[in-house]
């Protein structure tokens, strides 16, 4: 029963991951910044995988 749950939970993180590094790589701009791209996506990356995984996990 409690592998069910963390699989519901990874699944919410993985889902947070790809709507924000979709959002983030569409709206960014290049130029906008002294940081590169595929930093800037790698840290929205981790930032909202922890945060839909622990959101879904605490929420419960």
């Amino acid at each position: 029963m409690a592998d069910m749950g963390f699989g519901k939970h990874l699944l919410n993180g993985i889902v947070s991951l790809v709507i924000s590094v979709v959002v983030t790589v569409v709206m960014a701009d290049d130029d906008d910044g002294p940081w590169d791209l595929s930093d800037m996506a790698l840290a929205v990356a981790v930032s909202s995988f922890l945060s839909g995984f622990f959101t879904s996990y605490f929420a419960e």
